[in-house]
């Protein structure tokens, strides 16, 4: 079984991922001009708008907060660990890329880039490093 902590972080990182792919598949237009909402334009001042690329980004990030909430609720070990490793192969490379592309941003922006896509790899990590709870076997008469 999960310990209460594995299923706070898979549920609040599903529900992140939930926004992420909800919104471009509801506004592409919106989500490519406004994201993250807070700051504008992280995803506009990397390239032009692309609404195919953009539905498929928002149909994998809903993908992958139905994993991560799922793990959540299920709450076994293995499947948080099975969300967690789907989420480090988005993560990762999502977090190199960005690691790599900010210099075009101001620096605010360039701080808060690459700490929301850091977290992408941290959220993940802490779920497959944090042990399962140990279930008891009930003793024997």
């Amino acid at each position: 079984m999960q310990r209460t902590i594995t299923r706070v972080l898979l549920a609040v990182f599903g529900l992140v991922e939930a926004v992420v792919g909800i919104w471009p598949l509801v506004s592409p237009a919106g989500f490519y001009q406004d994201f993250p909402g807070f700051r504008v334009g992280w995803v506009a001042m990397d390239g032009p708008f692309n609404e195919h690329l953009l539905r498929d980004f928002g149909g994998l990030n809903l993908a992958l907060a139905a994993l991560l909430i799922g793990a959540a609720v299920i709450g076994t070990t293995a499947v948080a660990r099975l969300a967690a490793v789907a989420a480090l192969l988005f993560g990762v490379p999502h977090f190199l890329y960005h690691l790599g592309h900010v210099s075009h941003f101001e620096r605010i922006d360039q701080v808060l880039i690459l700490v929301t896509t850091g977290l992408g790899v941290v959220f993940p990590l802490v779920v497959l490093l944090v042990p399962g709870r140990r279930v008891s076997r009930p003793a024997t008469p």
